[in-house]
């Protein structure tokens, strides 16, 4: 896989995704939700954190997080440079190009979001500068892709979590996220033909 290819799956996927979040922030408010199957919904969150929505102590673990996420960014555009000038596997190529695009959509939703929309909150957010909910490195994730596949409750011989309500799959994410996701899932399944043994 060349150069150009990449880049044209890079920009391809972060059209998807930037285009999805800006559509459903501000057309949804914060919270609302949309049944398009009983397994599969849009549902509007916004993400404060890492990972599952986990908060990294306020402002300061904010900013930390995703100075860290710029730092990491970096990284994988240098691996994904040199994968591609010592020709390797394009399935190799093509995982690297997906976790950097999923990184890079979620680093746009961090860095400029909070500048450049009002709040979500009981509204429609609007562009709008002079009254932006929050500050450069302080925005937050837009999430809208929700898939319960099953909900109820867990049989009672279970430890621990037995008798408890659970849902699969309780996560919401973005098409970012599904990026990195399925970039990973790529590198896991296909190691043996992307990393052959010499």
């Amino acid at each position: 896989m060349n150069i150009k290819k990449s880049i044209l799956l890079i920009i391809v996927v972060l059209l998807i995704d930037q285009i999805s979040k800006i559509y459903i922030k501000t057309n949804f408010q914060l919270g609302e939700e949309i049944y398009v199957f009983d397994w599969f919904r849009i549902h509007f969150i916004e993400n404060n954190g890492a990972a599952w929505g986990t908060e990294l102590g306020g402002k300061t673990g904010k900013l930390i997080l995703t100075l860290f996420r710029l730092c990491a960014i970096v990284g994988i555009g240098y691996w994904l440079h040199k994968s591609i000038k010592e020709k390797a596997h394009n399935l190799l190529i093509v995982s690297i190009s997906l976790i950097f695009t999923g990184a890079l959509g979620n680093i746009i939703d961090s860095v400029f979001y909070g500048i450049l929309f009002t709040d979500s909150y009981g509204q429609l957010a609007t562009y709008d500068t002079a009254n932006a909910y929050g500050e450069l490195f302080h925005g937050k994730v837009v999430d809208m892709l929700y898939f319960p596949i099953w909900q109820g409750n867990l049989p009672e011989w279970l430890p621990v979590v037995g008798g408890n309500n659970f849902t699969f799959f309780n996560a919401i994410f973005n098409v970012a996220d599904s990026a990195i996701s399925i970039g990973v899932m790529i590198l896991l399944f296909f190691s043996k033909t992307i990393f052959p043994k010499k």
